[in-house]
C-alpha cells in the first residue's frame, strides 16, 4: 500500500482547468496519476528532481512508439499521452508470453540504445502491453544517468513470472551471442545476490 502524500503543483490556467475534469488513475512511489480529458494524463510528482528526470527522458523520447508523447512539463508535473493495457508481467500471467511479444520486447530493448540511454533495462511495471501486444513504456527512470548495460530488472521480473527461460530460448533465435551475454551476467547477478534460479 502506497503512503498518503500530499501533492501539489503550480498549474497554469489551462493545466487547471483540464485537471477539474481529472479521473484518478493511480499512485507510485513518486507520484499520482490522472486521467485528463482528449487521451492526455498529468502525473504529479513529489520531487522537482524526479519531475525534471522523467520529463526530460519523456522529451527526448519524442517521436519514438514506445513511449507517450509528452505535452507539457511543469515543476511538478508532466503531461504525456494516455497509456493503455496492462503491465508485463499481468499480461503475461494472464496471456502467456508469445514468440511476437518476446521479439517487441527485444526491439524495445534495441530503441533504448538508438536512444543512446546507459541504463539499457526496464522493470516489467513500467512496461505495458495493448491487446495487439504493442509495447509503451511509463515511469521512465535514470535512462540517461545510471549505467546498466543488460535488461537485469526485466530478466528478474520474468524469473518471477516463470517464463524467463522461455524468454531467453527466443532470444537465442533472434541474436545468440547477445542471449548468450545476458544470461551469464544474469546468472552473475544471481550469484552475488544469492537469489537461485
Amino acid at each position: 500500500m502506497k503512503k498518503n502524500f500530499a501533492y501539489s503543483a503550480d498549474f497554469d490556467e489551462v493545466t487547471e482547468k483540464l485537471f477539474r475534469e481529472a479521473v484518478y488513475l493511480g499512485e507510485g512511489n513518486n507520484g499520482v496519476v490522472y486521467e485528463l480529458p482528449n487521451r492526455k494524463a498529468i502525473k504529479i510528482f513529489l520531487k522537482k528532481k524526479v519531475c525534471n528526470d522523467e520529463g526530460s527522458i519523456l522529451a527526448k523520447t519524442n517521436g519514438s512508439k514506445y513511449f507517450p508523447r509528452l505535452y507539457k512539463r511543469g515543476n511538478l508535473y508532466v503531461i504525456r499521452d494516455l497509456v493503455d493495457g496492462k503491465r508485463l508481467d499481468k499480461y503475461i500471467r494472464q496471456n502467456g508470453l508469445s514468440e511476437k511479444l518476446i521479439k517487441n520486447i527485444y526491439e524495445l530493448l534495441l530503441e533504448f540504445k538508438k536512444l543512446k540511454f546507459k541504463k539499457l533495462d526496464v522493470r516489467c511495471k513500467d512496461v505495458y502491453v495493448s491487446d495487439s501486444e504493442k509495447l509503451m513504456i511509463i515511469d521512465p527512470k535514470k535512462a540517461y544517468s545510471r549505467n546498466v548495460d543488460y535488461p537485469r530488472h526485466l530478466m528478474k521480473g520474468l524469473y518471477k513470472v516463470g517464463v524467463l527461460d522461455e524468454f531467453l530460448t527466443e532470444i537465442r533465435k533472434i541474436n545468440l551471442k547477445k542471449a548468450t551475454l545476458w544470461e551469464l551476467k544474469f546468472l552473475r547477478y544471481c550469484e552475488n545476490e544469492n537469489t537461485h534460479i
